[in-house]
């Protein structure tokens, strides 16, 4: 696990207590601050004297927070938030662009869209100190929502009213199969998707929630009864499930970004189903009642140029 982010407005004692909290260890935390075991000691019991509580419990083989550590943890967490956010906010009222940006991403846009421009947005921000985290759709709102990143980018509908979407990239996702297959290169019916080895991503990725909206509304246009479609396999990776796919294991519904390349080589071949064309929003996501502020706007701003082009 890495260090916790710095301000270097925040108390020297708060940035050691949030180390030991994360890591659950004197001795790991220390590795991560670059200090001896004694040196976070010595902080940690200067701090709890200070506010004369204890907090931490080191009865057990871990170190856990006391009652009192969670409610302090809580409040630096905030605390140092806010100093990170003044920081930037400051620097970029002087012109300088500075601090850190954290970021939540969904799979397919983290993978296939966003490298290129994350490159050129830094070496223009070289003073920028990304965090990024990879997730599922569900799992980039919940980051959002408890503030453990500035911004999120997602690949699917977002089901919290607390958090507001603004559309970016429209994505369409195709059907692929491998090299050789009966149907590569032609034009299949609704009905043969139900006695396909379906291979999807897991449950609460944007993209497996496109997918099955999009097919139980194209056999309900058609006057068809509800698929009953249970995926061969489900795994939280693209990468994985094309390299599956290619190996002749099944079938899968991808964005065009992800199997351009396949596409090209001739490992994988687009399929067209009749009556059913996918397609979807790729979205900034933010809280409702907080406009992003510093380098996160400036990030907006920058992938908003995109939008255009």
């Amino acid at each position: 696990m890495p260090p916790p982010d710095r301000s270097t407005l925040e108390n020297f004692r708060l940035t050691v207590f949030r180390a030991v909290a994360a890591q659950k260890s004197f001795r790991r935390a220390a590795e991560a601050l670059y200090l001896t075991q004694p040196a976070v000691t010595q902080q940690i019991k200067a701090l709890e004297a200070e506010l004369g509580a204890s907090l931490f419990d080191r009865t057990g083989k871990a170190v856990a927070l006391t009652p009192a550590g969670e409610l302090l943890l809580h409040r630096a967490t905030e605390g140092h938030d806010l100093l990170v956010r003044a920081q930037a906010e400051l620097a970029s009222l002087e012109g300088r662009v500075a601090g850190p940006l954290r970021l939540a991403v969904s799979m397919t846009i983290v993978q296939y869209i966003l490298p290129p421009m994350l490159g050129r947005f830094l070496r223009r921000y070289p003073g920028i100190a990304l965090r990024m985290q990879s997730a599922n759709t569900g799992d980039v709102a919940s980051a959002v929502l408890d503030g453990s990143v500035d911004l999120g980018l997602v690949e699917g509908p977002v089901h919290r009213p607390e958090l507001k979407l603004e559309p970016w990239l429209r994505d369409e996702l195709v059907l692929v199969v491998p090299a050789g297959h009966p149907w590569a290169g032609s034009t299949i019916s609704l009905e043969d998707l139900t006695a396909a080895p379906l291979l999807m991503r897991e449950r609460g990725s944007g993209t497996r929630e496109v997918v099955d909206a999009a097919i139980e509304e194209a056999f309900t246009a058609a006057g068809l009864p509800g698929p009953r479609m249970i995926p061969a396999m489900e795994l939280n990776s693209t990468e994985a499930l094309l390299a599956y796919i290619e190996q002749g294991l099944g079938i899968g519904f991808h964005s065009r970004a992800a199997v351009r390349g396949r596409i090209r080589m001739g490992t994988l071949v687009p399929v067209t189903v009749k009556g059913l064309k996918i397609a979807r929003d790729l979205s900034f996501v933010t809280l409702r009642s907080t406009e992003p502020r510093g380098n996160a706007a400036l990030l907006l701003d920058f992938l908003r140029e995109h939008r255009h082009r």
